[in-house]
């Protein structure tokens, strides 16, 4: 199938759809900055970042009028895609300094199912043929967006701006989320607790402790394994107490399934085992809450319409003419 990647073609001149929804998030959280300037840890620093990410923003559209094509297209989709990594720590930023709320998470989860999930989960099930599995999904998160992100570009280029505006836009809802409802999940707050705390059911709150304390949980399961230990390594170089509710990965990685699905069902079809075991892993790895993960399918439903609905009321304009 011919690609065509450097053919020259007529396209519009201005920002696409997810480099626009990149700068409002950008702004949004700048003026965030300013109203918190003084209890901020490095609030210069931040905005100095997203003045530069705002200034590579309208050079790569500069850029891009040089050479228009569907491969300097997918470059400048990508680089705002790959900003993620950077948009995820910066949510622990903010929420460091408000008063983390594990303690209300953990006790209406105790409330629910009489007790905690993500510690039966694991204890139940220590072995390498659950351990293995379970933390291949979690790691195939990224995978997964990268596969579903290059099908579009190659298989359903028409749809492929508003394949990365939805991923993209969906993410900065969570992030909004988890600024403002600062949760670590059971890895960070079962530590923080001890465990004595967590088999009595006794859930403390703990202020901020969270903005001077990131000491991680070591993951459950068999600690030998490849998977685990790629896990392991990812979540201690990148992971902060932030993001916990609702779950993100369980959230994005259902909106891929459903544009997997719009897609190509046989996409669909590769993409669930390492679905399922994702969501699963959520809990095992205590990563997260159940509710965290109900909360995040659930979500993904309407998060699909409504982000839908604002690329074709708002943003969507034809990329090639």
């Amino acid at each position: 199938m011919a690609l065509d990647l450097f053919k020259k073609v007529e396209t519009r001149k201005g920002l696409f759809a997810v480099e626009k929804i990149t700068l409002i998030y950008n702004l949004l959280t700048s003026i965030l900055i300013l109203f918190l300037f003084q209890e901020m840890d490095h609030p210069a620093q931040m905005l100095i970042d997203r003045a530069m990410i705002a200034g590579m923003t309208f050079l790569l559209m500069y850029l891009y009028r040089l050479a228009p094509c569907k491969f300097s297209a997918f470059v400048r989709i990508a680089i705002q895609m790959s900003l993620l990594s950077y948009w995820y720590p910066d949510t622990f930023e903010f929420n460091r300094i408000f008063p983390n709320l594990d303690h209300v998470f953990a006790s209406v989860e105790q409330w629910m199912f009489g007790g905690q999930p993500a510690v039966w989960f694991c204890l139940r099930f220590p072995h390498m043929w659950v351990s293995e599995p379970f933390n291949m999904g979690y790691f195939f998160y990224y995978p997964m967006i990268l596969i579903v992100v290059v099908w579009y570009f190659i298989y359903r280029f028409e749809f492929f701006e508003k394949l990365s505006f939805v991923l993209v836009t969906s993410f900065f809802i969570y992030y909004l989320i988890y600024i403002f409802v600062p949760v670590a999940g059971p890895q960070f707050y079962f530590p923080a607790i001890g465990d004595d705390n967590v088999v009595q059911g006794v859930f403390p709150a703990i202020g901020d402790y969270f903005n001077h304390n990131q000491e991680l949980l070591p993951g459950p399961g068999y600690d030998h394994g490849f998977f685990y230990n790629l896990v392991e390594g990812s979540q201690q170089i990148g992971e902060r107490p932030t993001a916990a509710f609702p779950s993100s990965h369980v959230g994005i990685s259902t909106i891929l399934m459903i544009m997997a699905w719009r897609g190509s069902r046989w996409l669909f079809a590769f993409l669930l085992p390492f679905y399922l075991l994702l969501c699963g892993a959520t809990v095992y790895i205590q990563a997260h809450y159940l509710i965290d993960a109900i909360v995040g399918f659930v979500s993904a439903f309407g998060l699909y319409v409504v982000v839908t609905w604002m690329f074709k009321r708002w943003f969507a304009q034809p990329m090639f003419k």
